[in-house]
């Protein structure tokens, strides 16, 4: 995050003018306000967290500073925040609040606001701006919330931040945006006596009372907003982060997990039909639909889990979560990926569209309800790895066989405990003994264990089941090479449990199995074994 001072003007001055800037006497050698100085970007949910500088504090200013919230005082939008908060918890109740729209925006803005339950300890702040605003504070000036966020949501971030004198914000009647905003603004400061204010903000709506300010305080803007205040306002200070860039949609898209997906190809390789184009060409469209799908899922996901992620020692860094990417932003990825994915499945046979729609209405489903159902969750989780085979399957036509429609429900359903015990292990160490968000409590871990390792014996009996049967030894070269992977298989789940239990496993297994060397041999054996038995004589 970089602040840049801009000006110094005195007060009714404009860009442009020549008058020299008058150096300070004693600038603090920590100021967090420090000009040219380069800031990293901080997330934090608790800003009381942002300690302020030790130096001493800024010269009074008698000017009243009013700040806008949405975007400015926090990462995010608490509109959206509530929605999706109320959504999470109840969708009827969140398309009753949005009905109130046509009664106009800030009576649908108070309906939402009451049935959304958002957590202001939680949510994204700017930690270097809220730690500036302190400082602000601590000199004795006067600081107001302006925003056209509901009053009651405002009121609540107000009290968590203890630095504002006061609250102007919509009221259910009229919605403080823009002009509105700037008439509020005009008559509370003929109210309390001011002949001038300060304003922050970051938006296009804010140009107009950047325009009335005494001075602009732009925070977190686009070019062309910061370049259209420029042009008409003072501009004191910049407030610059780093827009989201590649990595950041890459790890909101959660690439890594497309790796999943590869099992829709699991069909084509049974059957032996690798050397078929068609079939080649259909499975890898079934892979880009799956990968658009999934990740519309994670989008999904994470919208509705903000308030839990923010208080996980891990999640909380999450993209969507820690708001270096925005709540709007990613309600729209989540549409254009879920229609990309449809109009990819369009392309097979309707059968796979079928499969893929069951597949996101069954990720709709955990990510609002069966997630937070003990044992529940897991049957969704290898229902999930399942429905990728099945799909696999349909999109090249051919009939997934018994054997490996029990073996995948036995294995993902192990390892889908694999990644409750886990979370877990972590929720023990941290002293805690309820899953946020989840059905299930510390004590639960020991039975938990026992049946994960029971559905991964299960898994392995499956498989060696499927190497005696009588009508599959016709279908390999060498057949008895498949015991090598079974050997491997059962090699690699007592090596996951072990680890479990050790305290040692990520809470992804797949992002455990691609960074575990002994995982990623044990993998590479199994692979081998499978085609020595398909080619060797």
């Amino acid at each position: 995050m970089r602040w840049m001072r801009c000006s110094s003007a005195s007060p009714g001055s404009r860009p442009g003018s020549t008058r020299p800037r008058r150096r300070p006497r004693h600038r603090p050698r920590h100021s967090a306000v420090d000009e040219g100085r380069q800031y990293n970007p901080r997330y934090m949910s608790d800003p009381a967290d942002v300690v302020p500088s030790s130096a001493s504090a800024p010269v009074r200013d008698d000017v009243p500073l009013y700040v806008d919230l949405d975007g400015t005082l926090i990462r995010s939008d608490l509109l959206w925040e509530s929605l999706l908060s109320t959504a999470h918890r109840a969708p009827f109740s969140a398309a009753l609040g949005l009905l109130e729209l046509r009664h106009g925006r800030a009576a649908m803005k108070r309906a939402v606001a009451q049935r959304g339950g958002v957590a202001a300890a939680s949510l994204p702040y700017d930690g270097a701006f809220v730690a500036w605003l302190r400082e602000q504070a601590r000199a004795g000036r006067a600081i107001y919330l302006a925003t056209a966020a509901d009053a009651q949501l405002a009121r609540r971030v107000a009290e968590h931040l203890g630095l504002f004198t006061g609250v102007l914000a919509s009221d259910g009647v009229h919605n403080l945006k823009g002009p509105n905003k700037l008439a509020a603004i005009r008559a509370h400061c003929l109210a309390t006596g001011a002949d001038a204010f300060d304003y922050c903000g970051n938006g296009a709506e804010d140009l107009v009372l950047f325009a009335a300010a005494r001075r602009a305080i732009v925070v977190n803007a686009r070019p062309k907003v910061l370049a259209a205040a420029r042009r008409g306002a003072d501009v004191a200070l910049v407030v610059d982060a780093q827009p989201a860039g590649l990595r950041i949609w890459l790890r909101a898209l959660r690439v890594h997990q497309w790796l999943k997906n590869l099992l829709v190809l699991v069909p084509l390789i049974t059957a032996l039909r690798v050397s078929d184009p068609l079939a080649l060409c259909e499975a890898l469209v079934a892979f880009a639909a799956f990968c658009l799908v999934a990740s519309g899922g994670y989008f999904v996901n994470d919208l509705l889990d903000l308030q839990s992620d923010r208080r996980h020692p891990t999640k909380r860094d999450r993209p969507l979560a820690s708001g270096r990417l925005s709540v709007a932003h990613g309600v729209a990825a989540a549409v254009a990926l879920l229609a990309g994915g449809a109009a990819l499945g369009s392309l097979l046979a309707p059968q796979f569209l079928a499969w893929l729609a069951g597949y996101a209405v069954l990720t709709l489903a955990y990510s609002i309800s069966i997630k937070r159902h003990a044992t529940f969750d897991l049957i969704a989780l290898a229902a999930l790895y399942t429905v990728r085979i099945m799909a696999g399957g349909a999109a090249i036509e051919v009939e997934v066989s018994f054997w490996l429609l029990a073996f995948s429900t036995f294995l993902f359903f192990s390892l889908a405990t694999v990644k409750r015990c886990a979370e877990l292990v972590s929720m023990r160490t941290r002293g805690e003994t309820v899953a946020r968000g989840r059905g299930y409590r510390a004590e639960d871990l020991e039975v938990l264990k026992a049946i994960g390792t029971a559905t991964s014996v299960a898994s392995v009996l499956v498989l060696a089941l499927y190497v005696q049967a009588p009508d599959v030894a016709h279908r390999y070269a060498s057949p008895r090479i498949l015991w090598l992977m079974l050997t491997g298989l059962l090699v690699w789940l007592s090596h996951l449990w072990l680890t479990t239990a050790r305290g040692q496993m990520h809470d992804d297994p797949l992002v455990f199995a691609m960074r575990d060397g002994t995982s990623r041999w044990l993998i590479a054996l199994m692979g081998a074994a499978f085609v020595g038995a398909v080619l060797v004589r």
